[in-house]
């Protein structure tokens, strides 16, 4: 079967990793891409190349040479969509900017992906990884020695590569809609908030179980007999099971609070080093609760799930030869995604690819209807709980699809409900009941979408699993995310973002040689809902063509897997030397954080950049690390960071606290942190959305609403009022009481 964009031209003109990453997106899914190389071959020299470049052509075209210059123009004429990430300006001034293509191709989607915004003043800085990463309040203060913390994984740029991915695909269904295409802008910078997620508005969790609160006392990495470490998560509903195996009563709830938190923390150390971490790891797949051993990226790369659901692949490299790395991070199952092909050789398709260039297609005329959000008349069931899932609902949301949010009565609060949960209705349902089954499948009825993350089987056994929903109504699109995926040993597990960030090796890789670290963010959970939206995307696009619904499966582990694939790779020769540890400030003398009189910066650069400044002009290779360290300490922050961007580098200042960087102007003026007044909670701030599109741009919807308040309307819809007070009464649908956390 073909995939969901097959027949879709797209032009990657991307280099370094979020062009080339978004534009694999699209072509794991059936796009014709077609690889823009400069002479010499990417510009990024890197083994992930083989990850991001695969299942495309590839042409070598000199941009600066009017011949290939025009036969890039005639490219991109015949084009759907365009990808590029140069800065901002650079590919306007060739002639093959957004404005003169989408001209000369009016149905074009033209996505740039620069490190800041061509509105950010910062526009001309050189938006290197490290750099927005700076600038992003990505790298954390080491607690111990209060030196900024490295982070190696490209967090930015892959979060650029989801939400290009994600909002190309809801262009299109605008397009598919309307005949037109439009300009689509995923800046770096911008693109981190939607990773950073919840604590924009601050670190804490408030309300809720204390109970539970206390539980999560023992969610954490613990070492084991063998002297691994094993992350454990008692955020579920078999922790308590896991308690009376392990023969821990005392640490259950009723018990727990006549401890106090030192006595919690000994006991539970001395739990886990009575077991080896492999021996913990099955003990809790038996119980059915969450654990996992705190694994290195080798070790899941040779993982029996990683192999088995394709989260790993394997194949031929014409440069590496035998090759492992991610899989495809969205699999659909009426328009199955595939890699096609290993990485070809630059250039190696450039005769076959000019050669048929096709015609430029006519210019139809845009339907004239006034303009609309791109998924309006959309509706979406959102079942989810948590991070991952309600982020793709709210994605959904803001591109102006109507999502009702089903939540469980029994719930004491729902978490983090005022960052997922923005743009959506609410109703709380008891589906354990006939009646509220009863009301669901009239609402699935009305429906385009379903979205849940139960744990795989939970679904059907309460009669709301795909097969089940699709016999009622066959053209569903039906989106599944967990923490393994649908296939595999392991796909029946349960885990939240720290059990995901265990198994795929991202804690062992923050902690080094020590306790495994968490990221800074929950990227695993925000990216697999990116994800999930894309995969939507890509389901309602085919549907609006076909008629036809199909199956969405997307996982934390998918997610992970792709947030690690600058390293996540293996073949003849591979060395595992990657920054690591609490200890790292970066990858060499020229891609490292540096301390100066008054702070931190990063800096980012080639050597003749550094070479401007006059006191760096002599300078060695031999010891230029040591020297740099010395002579930066001699002026502060802001002074470096302006001598070194005029010389060309990439810089910025380390912005260590989220709560600075949300109330930096230009944040705040331009949406991605946003406070409002909520509904019983009174002024709270959210992220708004990151992407920016110029015909349906994203809206942060209304503040999220209190859990229930909508009932009314949406029983209403369905032609239930008559009944809404007798389900009130019996409990099967519940109006208030239900906090937030």
């Amino acid at each position: 079967m073909a995939g969901a964009l097959e027949g879709t031209r797209v032009i990657d003109f991307g280099q370094y990793i979020a062009g080339p990453m978004a534009a694999m997106f699209l072509a794991d899914q059936g796009a014709d891409v077609i690889r823009v190389e400069p002479p010499g071959g990417p510009r990024f020299d890197t083994p992930a190349n083989a990850t991001w470049n695969r299942g495309k052509r590839s042409v070598v075209l000199d941009l600066k040479e009017p011949g290939d210059l025009d036969a890039a123009k005639r490219l991109v004429a015949s084009a759907d969509v365009v990808i590029e990430n140069f800065r901002p300006g650079v590919i306007d001034r060739l002639g093959l900017g957004p404005v003169a293509m989408t001209t000369v191709n009016p149905r074009l989607v033209y996505c740039s992906l620069p490190g800041f915004a061509g509105d950010d003043q910062r526009a001309e800085v050189a938006g290197w990884e490290g750099v927005v990463a700076a600038a992003t309040a990505t790298y954390r203060a080491n607690p111990q020695t209060g030196r900024p913390v490295y982070t190696a994984l490209p967090f930015s740029s892959s979060y650029a590569a989801f939400l290009a991915a994600t909002s190309i695909a809801i262009a299109l269904n605008a397009r598919e809609r309307d005949g037109v295409g439009q300009v689509v802008e995923v800046p770096l910078f911008d693109a981190t908030f939607a990773a950073i997620g919840y604590r924009i508005g601050g670190d804490a969790i408030t309300g809720g179980d204390r109970n539970i609160a206390r539980m999560l006392g023992i969610t954490r990495q613990f070492a084991c007999k063998d002297g691994r470490w094993f992350m454990y998560h008692a955020g579920n509903k078999r922790a308590a099971d896991f308690l009376k195996s392990a023969g821990v009563e005392e640490l259950l709830p009723g018990a727990v609070e006549k401890l106090s938190p030192q006595e919690i923390h000994t006991r539970s150390e001395a739990l886990f080093l009575t077991r080896t971490a492999a021996e913990w790891e099955a003990f809790c797949e038996a119980v059915g609760t969450e654990g996992s051993i705190c694994r290195t990226s080798a070790e899941w790369m040779e993982n029996e799930h990683a192999l088995a659901s394709g989260i790993v692949t394997e194949g031929d490299d014409p440069v590496l030869g035998r090759f492992r790395g991610p899989g495809i991070n969205v699999r659909m199952s009426g328009t199955p995604g595939s890699v096609r092909w290993a990485r070809r050789e630059p250039g190696a398709d450039r005769d076959e690819v000019l050669a048929t260039i096709p015609a430029p297609a006519p210019r139809h005329q845009a339907h004239a209807e006034p303009l609309r959000a791109a998924l309006q008349g959309v509706k979406v069931l959102d079942l989810c709980i948590v991070l991952a899932g309600p982020t793709c609902g709210r994605t959904l949301a803001e591109f102006g699809a109507d999502v009702i949010r089903i939540d469980s009565p029994h719930r004491a609060a729902v978490a983090f409900h005022n960052d997922i949960n923005r743009g959506k209705r609410s109703i709380l349902l008891d589906l354990k009941t006939a009646e509220g089954l009863e009301v669901f499948w009239k609402l699935a009825e009305q429906a385009d979408v379903v979205v849940q993350n139960f744990r795989k089987g939970v679904a059907e056994r309460l009669g709301i699993g795909y097969e089940a929903v699709r016999a009622r109504k066959p053209g569903i699109v039906y989106a599944s995310l967990n923490t393994y995926g649908q296939v595999g040993p392991w796909s029946a597990r349960p885990g939240h973002e720290q059990i995901a960030q265990a198994a795929t090796g991202m804690q062992e890789r923050f902690g080094g040689d020590g306790r495994p670290t968490l990221a800074p963010f929950a990227v695993n959970d925000y990216g697999t809902g990116f994800m999930g939206a894309y995969g939507v995307a890509l389901a309602l696009l085919h549907r609006q063509r076909t008629g036809e619904g199909q199956h969405v499966d997307t996982a934390l582990a998918y997610t992970a897997t792709m947030l690690q694939s600058l390293y996540l790779h293996d073949y003849k020769g591979k060395t595992w030397d990657e920054p690591r540890g609490l200890d790292a400030l970066g990858t060499g003398p020229l891609n490292r954080a540096y301390e100066a009189s008054d702070g931190w910066f990063f800096l980012a650069c080639r050597e003749a950049e550094l070479r401007r400044l006059p006191e760096f002009k002599h300078l060695l290779p031999l010891g230029l690390e040591g020297a740099l360290e010395i002579a930066f300490k001699a002026a502060p922050v802001e002074e470096w960071v302006a001598r070194l961007t005029e010389a060309g580098a990439g810089v910025h200042a380390i912005i260590e606290d989220v709560a600075v960087l949300r109330d930096t102007p230009w944040v705040r003026e331009h949406g991605l942190a946003i406070t409002r007044d909520h509904p019983g909670q009174g002024e709270l701030t959210t992220n708004g959305p990151s992407p920016r599109l110029s015909r349906t741009p994203p809206m942060p919807g209304r503040p999220a609403p209190l859990p229930g308040s909508d009932a009314a309307s949406i029983l209403g819809e369905i032609g239930m009022a008559a009944e809404m007070d007798r389900l009130v009464r019996d409990g099967v649908v519940v109006v208030q009481g239900v906090g937030v956390r």
